[in-house]
């Protein structure tokens, strides 16, 4: 059907369609669990469903909304799912989806603090309350040279930090001049592929990234570390740069920051440590060893998206010199300059590597108030007291083989069995529709990865997945 031919929504209609839209997230939310978690379409399945050309005409909204059911819901993952527990959790929560449709109306494009100050100052100080709430150092407070500011990812983080250890190590020349082709970085060979991106994207190039053998615990090898530098400074190259993890993607493995980071003060290298997920469990006093070594860390970053009820995209970056990053990212063309500016205050532009910048520390703000430190501790603790538990019926059964006992909220288990067995048995769990895993490789043996983390997850969904487990791995060992 089509509608009148005036373009522009009312309030009163924005106001009907938009309690329809809320009502329709909050039954989706509500009923999300007993949804294939898995989308159960082919490649090519949703496109069919969609007209080959856009309406000449407007339709009505009735019409589009209803379309979320039987175009969009097909092809959906439910990350949301409480028998989630693929990849990483991707949280949201009432009062983070409230956050971001408030910032969607208010449409703040926050590039400069005049283009909206309240954008940039809600930031800062969402920002330095979670210093303090993780215990992190007081050098990434705004109170001193520091600084936090939300990215989108861990990736444009690492990209952030790439940039400023380079300018700082080659002044000026850094963003005026090609890359230095001396110049070398080093990570885990555990690490996330960001790194790899992010030295694509810089101009260095991936060849001149270094990855860095990890021990029995895949965590990277300090000694190695340290010989691999000397070795490059041997042969004439500049190292510049480090990145450790605090939880790798594969296996939740915790690179020795504090060894890592006296190597980096002996060589003057900056010193970047990713924690995307593992980060937010230091905002529980008793998991605050994850961040030991990182008060010599050049910069950090955790993803509040990932295991802080913070639905995508928010990532917590901070530097411990924020004049090394605006040097590197800073450019001024006439028409944004601005008397506030002039004067000093905080531009979120120069933080960044794009020039626009929406209101995400608004849902971030909505969260810490809604359920508090302690409510964010609650949820953190009881993720990591379920995978505990799974971990020992996983080690208590001898059809299967641990990887390690877990430490926060990821558990990597086989069948002891080939390969093939464990990948058919991954298969076939995703397939049946009741929950989903993802798996990686260690070792060269193929693993399947339980990461407990939505924030609906209770120990129901966790005992159902065993069971659904032990089902398909008795039809595989018959």
């Amino acid at each position: 059907m089509a509608k009148p031919s005036h373009p522009n929504m009312t309030a009163e209609e924005f106001r009907k369609w938009g309690h329809a839209a809320v009502d329709w997230v909050a039954d989706y939310l509500a009923d999300v669990e007993n949804n294939p978690v898995l989308a159960q379409v082919e490649p090519g399945d949703i496109r069919s469903r969609l007209p080959a050309r856009a309406p000449q005409k407007g339709e009505d909204f009735a019409a589009i909304l209803a379309d979320l059911d039987s175009i969009v819901m097909p092809g959906v993952t439910h990350w949301q799912s409480p028998n989630f527990f693929a990849y990483f959790p991707a949280n949201n929560s009432g009062p983070s989806i409230i956050g971001e449709l408030i910032s969607a109306g208010l449409g703040v494009q926050g590039m400069l603090w005049q283009t909206s100050p309240a954008c940039t100052e809600i930031e800062i100080q969402v920002l330095d309350w979670l210093v303090e709430a993780l215990d992190l150092p007081a050098r990434f407070s705004s109170s001193g040279a520091g600084g936090g500011v939300i990215q989108d990812s861990a990736s444009s983080a690492a990209l952030c930090a790439l940039l400023a250890a380079r300018r700082r190590i080659q002044g000026e020349s850094a963003t005026v001049l090609p890359s230095d082709p001396r110049l070398v970085a080093y990570t885990s060979s555990q690490a996330h592929s960001s790194m790899e991106k992010a030295m694509m994207i810089s101009g260095l190039g991936s060849a001149a990234l270094r990855p860095i053998e990890v021990d029995e615990n895949f965590s990277m090898r300090a000694d190695r570390l340290a010989r691999q530098i000397e070795e490059d400074r041997a042969a004439g190259l500049q190292p510049f740069f480090i990145s450790a993890t605090v939880g790798t993607t594969s296996s939740l493995a915790f690179d020795p920051v504090a060894l890592i980071a006296e190597i980096a003060q002996r060589y003057g290298l900056w010193l970047h440590v990713d924690a995307a997920m593992a980060g937010t469990a230091t905002i529980c006093p008793e998991f605050r060893w994850l961040n030991d070594g990182i008060e010599h860390a050049d910069s950090y970053c955790f993803n509040p998206h990932k295991w802080m009820l913070t639905n995508f995209d928010c990532d917590c970056f901070y530097v411990a010199d924020r004049q090394d990053l605006i040097s590197a990212l800073s450019v001024t063309p006439e028409y944004l300059r601005n008397q506030a500016s002039d004067a000093g205050v905080t531009d979120f532009r120069d933080w960044q590597i794009p020039l626009g910048r929406r209101f995400r520390a608004l849902k971030l703000w909505f969260v810490l108030r809604h359920y508090g430190i302690e409510g964010i501790q609650s949820v953190i603790r009881n993720h990591i007291d379920l995978t505990k538990e799974m971990g020992k019926w996983v080690a208590g059964d001898n059809r299967f083989e641990l990887l390690s006992e877990p430490t926060l909220n990821l558990l990597c288990f086989r069948l002891a069995a080939s390969d093939e067995v464990n990948q058919e048995l991954l298969n076939s769990l995703n397939a049946s529709g009741e929950l989903y895993l993802s798996h990686t490789v260690l070792d060269e043996k193929y693993y399947l990865r339980f990461c407990v983390g939505q924030g609906t997850t209770e120990r129901v969904h966790v005992e159902r997945a065993w069971q659904l487990i032990l089902r398909f791995a008795g039809e595989l060992t018959k």
